[in-house]
């Protein structure tokens, strides 16, 4: 989903490092993405999923990725904001992306914004509130910090394989189409202006999700729109304001 040149960047779901992509194209198009954003940009959100699997070590990090590392990095030096939202395939980030790049992690499952004289909702979307019980889960279980220290103590190979197997099989399960009103994302962001409205907050102009993998933008009963970021599989997905 690209746009016109604008202040604020968001995107998702490029998932880097894929077994889908042994030529690693989506990691070229992500490091001309990078390199593409203007001078006068003030941020960009990146909205989980940018890696099919992440995981820091104390001491390590996983191979490979370097151009996209030094391209987040040199974003950061030249002045634009970097703000990484882990999804559920790269959660288990630490420190290393703020202490070594600048990138700031927010973990908060959704978050209110005001950019660009919009306010704006936006998370990765695996919130258990807007997920089945498989989704919620999942979700959990990745958070859990019992299963965190037993996979960080499994040796690098065995726990790299588990992930992208389980990668490989959660992408077969996302639909080719979806029917973005009969989703979670859909419903959670109605619940949530209505709540906001019930408390005297201010409203929602936009909600920005990845997460489903399917582009869509639709208007929301309670107010604001929803804005659905697209996977990188069929080419480079993002959205500014």
């Amino acid at each position: 989903m690209g746009t016109a040149a604008g202040k604020y960047y968001f995107t998702a779901d490029v998932h880097m490092g894929s077994k889908d992509d042994s030529e690693g194209l989506l990691e070229r198009e992500f490091v001309d993405f990078l390199h593409a954003i203007p001078q006068d940009a003030k941020a960009l959100y990146l909205l989980g999923d940018i890696f099919d699997f992440w995981v820091d070590y104390k001491e390590v990090v996983p191979r490979g990725h370097v151009r996209t590392l030094a391209a987040l990095a040199e974003l950061v030096d030249r002045g634009v904001e970097v703000f990484f939202y882990p999804g559920n395939h790269d959660w288990w980030v630490t420190d290393y992306f703020e202490k070594e790049l600048g990138v700031r992690i927010v973990r908060d499952c959704c978050q209110v914004l005001e950019l660009g004289g919009r306010r704006i909702c936006i998370g990765h979307g695996d919130m258990p509130g807007a997920s089945d019980w498989k989704s919620k889960f999942i979700f959990h279980l990745f958070r859990n910090r019992f299963c965190i220290a037993l996979m960080k103590a499994l040796p690098t190979r065995l726990s790299f394989g588990i992930a992208h197997g389980w990668s490989a099989s959660s992408r077969k399960g996302h639909p080719e189409q979806v029917n973005l009103v009969s989703t979670g994302l859909y419903e959670f962001a109605d619940s949530f202006g209505r709540k906001r409205a019930e408390a005297g907050e201010p409203a929602i102009d936009l909600y920005i999700f990845g997460h489903i993998h399917t582009p869509a933008r639709v208007p929301v009963p309670s107010g604001g729109e929803l804005v659905i970021l697209g996977d990188w599989s069929s080419g480079p997905q993002y959205f500014c304001i």
